[in-house]
């Protein structure tokens, strides 16, 4: 019998096959080294195969693809429901191949190289960024352990290292004043690779007219536009803004039964990063709204004297999403409403 669905159970070195024909008996169950997946679905006829979207996922979607195969990643939860008894390998791979054949399964958008790029810039410009915090909130808690408090500001921060390694007199031990000099130059390598990513980050900003037009939205700046563009592939899996802000984790999270309807905060799902990103250009954009006389800044303005800030925010980074879904899918460019003139 032919073959026409594969789940694949991805790994360093070994991976499991697992395949079954158009009435969904097994007709297949394999184990493969790393040098033998390629060479296997050469050989095979055109079919469906899943994999979970898990690390290496993106780089075997397309070298599947590039052997005539359709391929479908699915989101590791999604996966969990169809796996038989105890976890391992072998049942993965058949659970795998049972949910990429459900009609209404949500897939994972697959990444191209450049997109991967893109990521792996933002990646390691946000370790970085993370590296900083570290470091800074270490050594404000070294120096309040000796009477030297200092504002949670970067700027401040800097200033006051500069002043302690200068020879102020503070009372420091004169080995704490030597460790704060070695601290002061780890924050001032930090900060010229964060700004070396930072010139990155813009340089592909300028080189992608897409990012130029996301850009234009208020909230969306390089950054945010090029993680954007980074993260998501094929914007035909969304079927509508929606489900790309449910995707993003910016709608609100649901557990209605009996007719009645619950909803909580929003779910947070997806990628944290990219959400992240999102709702910090909305409160800068909640922030510049104040005194504007356009449809948008009069929405924020109205929506700010209900509810929290923190909900607006939540609230424009959702709409710029859909918005966002809007520009990718239909190839539009983002106009600003006119300003209301006063009667």
């Amino acid at each position: 019998m032919q073959i026409v669905r594969i789940g694949l159970d991805l790994a360093k070195y070994v991976f499991e096959v697992h395949g079954v024909d158009c009435h969904g008996k097994v007709v297949v169950r394999k184990t493969l080294r790393r040098d033998a997946v390629a060479p296997f679905f050469a050989n095979l006829p055109r079919c469906l195969v899943g994999m979970e979207a898990s690390n290496g996922a993106h780089y075997w979607a397309r070298v599947l693809s590039d052997l005539g195969h359709e391929v479908r990643l699915i989101s590791p939860q999604f996966v969990t429901p169809y796996v038989k008894s105890n976890k391992n390998d072998r049942n993965d791979a058949e659970a795998i191949c049972e949910a990429v054949g459900r009609p209404t399964m949500r897939f994972v958008p697959p990444k191209l190289a450049d997109q991967l790029a893109i990521q792996a810039v933002h990646r390691i410009r946000s370790r970085l960024v993370a590296d900083r915090v570290k470091l800074v909130n270490q050594v404000r808690g070294l120096l309040a352990e000796h009477g030297v408090v200092i504002a949670r500001d970067i700027p401040r921060l800097r200033r006051a290292l500069a002043e302690i390694t200068g020879g102020s007199d503070d009372g420091l031990n004169e080995l704490v004043r030597v460790l704060i000099r070695e601290v002061q130059t780890e924050l001032a390598e930090l900060d010229q690779r964060i700004a070396s990513y930072d010139r990155r980050v813009r340089e592909l900003f300028r080189n992608s007219e897409l990012c130029q037009r996301l850009g234009k939205i208020e909230g969306i700046g390089p950054v945010t536009a090029t993680a954007l563009i980074a993260a998501v592939g094929d914007r035909t899996c969304f079927k509508n803004g929606r489900q790309f802000a449910a995707w993003l984790g910016l709608v609100p999270k649901q557990r209605s039964s009996g007719g009645r309807a619950r909803l909580f905060g929003i779910s947070k799902r997806g990628d944290r990063y990219l959400r992240t990103l999102m709702i910090h250009g909305a409160r800068a954009a909640l922030g510049k709204a104040a005194g504007k006389q356009d449809p948008r800044s009069l929405w924020l303005s109205k929506l700010r004297q209900r509810r929290h800030p923190n909900v607006a925010a939540v609230a424009l980074a959702n709409k710029n999403a859909r918005i966002v879904w809007a520009m990718l899918s239909g190839g539009t460019v983002y106009e600003h409403a006119p300003s209301v003139k006063a009667a």
